[in-house]
């Protein structure tokens, strides 16, 4: 169906029930319904099912550019697209950041699942093999997210920084990783890769010697263009539930979607500013706690604002990020802040994160 106001519709999840229909931007279907689950995609309906509760429980075209993507110019055969779009990446699964007091990896990540399935999201998740390997429910969590047809690249398998281990070290946990990821890849193309702490190399030998070898071995790497350190909300999180404390709880939901919505705005700003229009975004958030409690109304937000999703190849379709998916190309990979700073545009801080003492 469409709606006749020609804007997107979102479901909402709570206690099982779709409770009402978010309204976003331009052409797609409505689905508005206040009965017992029912999914327009088949492979999300087991899940939305079984996760439900889950989520209640933790409640301009120029000249050619540099190869860095700086002013990257669409191709005749590229159209702008109507709204904004966001690629959502999901880094360090099957576990990330403290486990809150009473918490459960497979109620954290059946919720993960349950609001991306509502809203339609596609998803790229980036795994680390290494991460809370002892705990039985870690490969639940992998399994879940491939039943609900979402895709797994790699995070290496300890979350090692290039920076720190060098080189050689860091590409012998890349290639640790790839049997878990395959086992688990549903015989998908998980040949997409995601650096740990964005970093890529302090020296041009050490960053040319890991793109090379990723290179080989078939790599695309996943770009980050928006995120707001989600990650800092997981820690407060778990410090706020362990006291108990409700009321600093509901103001990290606040200061979560504020920082959330700040973020987007500045990643739009830079992407205007430095190159006259949207790219494709690519959003980096976590497989946390917090995340999974907040993921609803984060995606609500996104729609609120104007954004669509769409898929990670999608999205690095656009020339802008030609660093990451040809690793011929010199690096790093492209950002919009190198971008911006190339061109002498003023580069507008972050949100805050959460402070230290939070619940400390």
């Amino acid at each position: 169906m469409t709606n006749s106001a020609g804007r997107d519709a979102s479901w909402q999840v709570d206690s099982g029930r779709v409770v009402r229909c978010g309204i976003a931007t331009t052409t797609v279907m409505t689905c508005c319904r206040d009965d017992a689950f029912g999914s327009r995609e088949p492979m999300y309906k087991a899940t939305i099912l079984g996760a439900a509760l889950a989520m209640a429980s933790i409640s301009s075209h120029g000249a050619p550019a540099p190869s860095k993507g700086i002013s990257a110019p669409l191709s005749a055969s590229q159209t702008v697209p109507v709204r904004p779009l966001i690629a959502i990446t999901i880094d360090d699964l099957p576990a990330h950041g403290p486990l809150p007091v009473g918490g459960d990896r497979l109620v954290i990540g059946k919720a993960i699942i349950a609001a991306l399935a509502a809203h339609h999201a596609p998803a790229f998740g980036f795994m680390n093999a290494g991460f809370d390997s002892s705990d039985p429910k870690s490969s639940q969590v992998l399994t879940e997210w491939r039943k609900a047809g979402l895709s797994i690249g790699n995070h290496t398998f300890r979350h090692s920084n290039l920076d720190t281990v060098g080189a050689g070290a860091f590409l012998a946990d890349v290639a640790r990783n790839e049997p878990a990821i395959a086992a688990v890849s549903g015989g998908r193309d998980w040949h997409w890769f995601r650096y740990p702490f964005l970093a890529e190399g302090q020296s041009a030998t050490a960053r040319d010697a890991v793109r090379s070898e990723l290179r080989r071995r078939g790599y695309r790497i996943a770009a980050a263009t928006m995120g707001f350190g989600d990650y800092a909300w997981n820690d407060a999180f778990a410090r706020c539930t362990a006291r108990h404390d409700t009321s600093a709880i509901a103001a990290l939901e606040t200061s979560y979607l504020a920082a959330a919505r700040e973020a987007a705005q500045r990643s739009r700003n830079l992407s205007q500013a430095a190159l006259g229009r949207d790219i494709p975004y690519v959003l980096l958030i976590h497989f946390g706690a917090f995340d999974a409690r907040m993921m609803p109304r984060l995606l609500d937000l996104y729609e609120e604002m104007g954004f669509g999703f769409t898929t990670l190849s999608k999205a690095q379709a656009d020339p802008f990020y030609a660093t990451a998916t040809d690793l011929t190309v010199p690096g790093p990979t492209a950002t919009l802040e190198e971008t911006a700073r190339a061109k002498q545009i003023p580069i507008p801080a972050g949100a805050p994160l959460p402070d230290a003492a939070v619940c400390a």
